[in-house]
């Protein structure tokens, strides 16, 4: 074995901040965990009774490619009925984290440019490693709000991508009407693709979803089943956009992932008549609570997804998250999802008790500095 073996881009990319709080969390005693990025309640029985009765059918092979029909002809007509855009397709991809990385491999050149906003999902600066990007950060403090003015000055002649994503992990923030249409015009004025991670789109509280698509037919839309339908092992999420370019995603698909999960796109064919409504109704009051109980913090954002984006009260994130986990709290540092150390991220997707026993302790943290 040889340390040489392993590849440059490696070195490049870092172990998930939130998978090592998966880990501690495995080795403690009841830990009140709110550090966990999917939703508390089960997968639906219908969608699991069509996964079994798949699996019993005989639907155990590859799928095709761009996955098996009766799903395409679902969402396609969904799509279309939508955005009425002459040229744009779905395809099925192996979860929206499978389809984020093809997008960005079959996009992005190396020192190619790919603009963040800061805080941001932590997979999109590795994948954009991955692909030989370069990330370019587009800070949103202190209220999580794009800055199209300091997005435009961010743009350079290597920019080849906008990475969106609202409703936003990790600060739950939602952006107006006002900054998607500025940024769909924008990325189509510069000739700049636009991707936007709409897989959140269904836990909004406040503020109307809008999808760039609606502005600008050259948007790719990453969006899925697993945070809407409690479907985050199942690995089925969905693509669309300019067909030229779904093509050059599907060739990448059929030499990486194959296809999706064959007997779950079964599974998400039955999801997609499943009511979750009641489900995100019950999100809608756990921010609510979160929010009350936790007044003396300053917490910006919070229109949707399920998390709550916290600015520590002491100390640096990371420093306020340590002394958390050794009170038996497993929360997420904000340098995980940012170059800032100031916030730490929680997720309400957890049962009453757990929220109940988790702001215990924050409020005796925020009134107990270390």
């Amino acid at each position: 074995m040889s340390q040489r073996w392993i590849s440059e881009r490696m070195h490049q990319i870092d172990a998930s901040g939130i998978r090592k709080v998966f880990d501690l969390a495995a080795n403690m005693t009841n830990p009140v965990n709110l550090s966990i990025g999917q939703p508390h309640f089960d997968t639906p029985e219908p969608i699991k009774a069509a996964f079994k009765n798949a699996i019993d059918q005989g639907y155990n092979a590859y799928s095709q490619t761009q996955g098996i029909k009766p799903l395409l002809e679902r969402l396609q007509k969904e799509i279309d009925d939508s955005y009425h855009h002459d040229d744009r397709k779905v395809f099925v991809s192996s979860g929206t984290s499978g389809a984020l990385m093809l997008a960005l491999c079959a996009l992005v050149n190396p020192g190619d440019e790919v603009i963040v906003f800061d805080p941001w999902f932590v997979m999109y600066k590795h994948l954009t490693t991955l692909a030989g990007g370069k990330v370019v950060e587009i800070d949103t403090y202190p209220d999580f709000q794009i800055d199209l003015d300091k997005v435009r000055s961010a743009v350079t002649e290597r920019t080849k991508v906008i990475l969106f994503n609202s409703p936003s992990n990790p600060t739950g923030s939602v952006a107006s009407v006002e900054a998607v249409k500025g940024l769909a015009d924008l990325a189509a004025e510069k000739d700049i693709a636009l991707i936007s991670d709409e897989i959140y789109h269904q836990f909004c509280y406040e503020k109307e979803f809008v999808s760039p698509a609606r502005f600008n037919d050259q948007t790719i839309v990453i969006d899925g089943f697993s945070k809407s339908h409690s479907m985050t092992g199942h690995r089925v999420g969905y693509c669309h956009g300019p067909q030229f370019l779904i093509q050059q995603m599907l060739k990448l698909q059929q030499f990486t992932f194959v296809c999706a999960p064959h007997p779950a796109q079964w599974a998400a064919l039955k999801a997609c008549d499943v009511d979750m409504s009641a489900e995100v109704e019950q999100y809608r009051q756990k921010r609510d609570f979160m929010l009350a109980e936790l007044e003396d913090y300053d917490i910006r954002g919070s229109d949707g997804a399920f998390y709550l984006f916290v600015k520590a009260p002491w100390g640096t994130g990371t420093e306020f998250v340590a002394e958390a986990i050794a009170r038996n709290l497993l929360i997420i540092p904000g340098s995980v999802f940012s170059s800032r150390d100031t916030h730490f991220r929680l997720s309400y997707a957890a049962e009453q008790d757990t929220l109940e026993r988790g702001v215990e302790i924050l409020k005796e943290m925020r009134n107990h500095k270390k």
